[in-house]
């Protein structure tokens, strides 16, 4: 097992990664102090897999938990599910002391601590992440939120977990589409950020691809110190954190206009860093060679890297690309990179070149416009 902290002084948390840990989730919660009331939010599918032994472990711990299931998906991720978690909460009696564990990816991590963050104004929780990318990305940094028709992630908070649990274990049972989506997070922190790690998955990646234990802990881990660093510089998104955002300007307004049902967050998201790399080289003088290896590991994972919208596709688009947390100014920003491991946030960027790189992505092409 490996420990990873997030160091926010009185918020500090531990990030656990390693195999078989939810069997330890009960103890590990006792130990934070909170009332033996808690509440376990878990997608159906998850809930179906992972409940039962999560639900024992914190019995046998002492608590009384009770589990909250709801659709799997992204449109879970709403105000009228939010709602739902609420009045269960409430039937259930759940106090400020009442402990929220998020049992899931993404989607179930970002709903829960919402939930968590809002309900009797801020309960404490666990992420107990179960899918690649929540692993890397998103159960780490305290970004809690829900979206709306118009946008991606428009209604949230911050909220920092009180521990997150990585069991590698429950990669095991993922299904494939589900883990090659996971995998465009964590060639994303090679980009932004470590240019060893971009060069081990361009050599590992048979070993990466089949989900060796010794080798996804390594990076899982090394993905989750990446984060914690950046997010403990910039805990509210103000500066530095913006970096984490390299691809995901075009890859939300994807999933928008989509109407998240079409692409998982990972393959949007793997578009994005596309489009981005293109921009890059136009802006940045991003080198063509780091801009093709880039486009080429994400195509051994299996991730798209073209998309082809209608006119009407593109409006939308860029209409949804205006909602984004990012814009400022009513401006586009981008996070674009100059190298691997160097990357600067807030370029604005004319909708004349963002329609240059749909042109590319649409043709499939590598070269920048």
């Amino acid at each position: 097992m490996r420990k990873v902290t997030v160091p926010l002084g009185a918020r500090t948390y531990p990030v656990l990664v390693g195999e078989g840990l939810l069997t330890t989730l009960g103890r590990r919660c006792r130990a934070l102090g909170s009332s033996t009331r808690c509440a376990v939010l878990a997608d159906e599918t998850v809930a179906a897999r992972y409940g039962d032994l999560a639900l024992k472990s914190l019995r046998d711990a002492g608590f009384a938990p009770v589990l909250i299931p709801f659709a799997a998906g992204e449109k879970s991720k709403s105000l009228r599910v939010v709602e739902r978690c609420y009045a269960e909460l409430a039937r259930h009696r759940l106090e400020r002391r009442s402990l929220i564990v998020a049992l899931g990816g993404g989607v179930t991590g970002d709903l829960a601590g919402f939930v968590a963050a809002t309900y009797l104004r801020g309960l404490p929780f666990v992420q107990v992440p179960t899918t690649l990318l929540a692993q890397v990305d998103s159960s780490v940094g305290g970004k809690v939120g829900v979206n709306l028709a118009a946008g991606k992630n428009l209604v949230g908070a911050f909220l920092q977990p009180k521990l997150v649990l990585c069991d590698l274990s429950t990669l095991q049972t993922l299904p494939e589409r589900e883990f090659r989506a996971g995998l465009a997070e964590v060639i994303k922190y090679g980009i932004i950020h470590d240019p060893a790690l971009f060069r081990r998955l361009e050599r590992d990646w048979d070993r990466v691809a089949a989900r060796d234990p010794r080798v996804l802990e390594s990076v899982v881990a090394r993905c989750c110190r990446i984060k914690a660093h950046v997010v403990s510089e910039d805990e509210t998104e103000s500066g530095l954190r913006a970096i984490l955002n390299f691809g995901h300007t075009i890859g939300h307004g994807i999933e928008a206009i989509t109407r998240y049902g079409e692409y998982l967050h990972g393959e949007a998201i793997s578009i994005g860093q596309v489009a981005a790399a293109m921009l890059s080289e136009r802006r940045l003088g991003l080198a063509p060679s780091v801009s093709e290896r880039i486009r080429q590991l994400f195509l051994r994972a299996g991730l798209p890297v073209s998309i082809r919208l209608s006119a009407g596709q593109r409006v939308r688009l860029l209409a949804a690309m205006r909602l984004d947390k990012k814009v400022s100014g009513g401006e586009v920003k981008f996070v674009l990179a100059s190298a691997l491991g160097k990357v600067t946030w807030g370029h604005a960027i004319p909708e004349s070149e963002v329609h240059a790189v749909l042109d590319a992505l649409a043709g499939g092409t590598r070269r920048s416009p």
